[in-house]
């Protein structure tokens, strides 16, 4: 079985924290756990994550 290592806190971005928490609820409310992780430590974005994001955040191609 594949057991995820457990989260450190204090990897955590908080200003992504802040955007994650001021997300209307019903979008927050279709995120998985995965793509939650993947915001908050910074991790490239599932595209499933940026689909739902993308009235929200800004790709900085640069």
């Amino acid at each position: 079985m594949d057991h995820k290592a457990p989260l450190d806190k204090d990897k955590i971005d908080p200003e992504r924290m802040k955007i994650l928490r001021n997300l209307p609820v019903e979008v927050k409310a279709q995120l998985t756990g995965e793509e939650a992780q993947a915001f908050l430590y910074g991790e490239p974005l599932p595209e499933s994550l940026v689909e739902k994001l993308k009235d929200f955040i800004v790709i900085d191609n640069n």
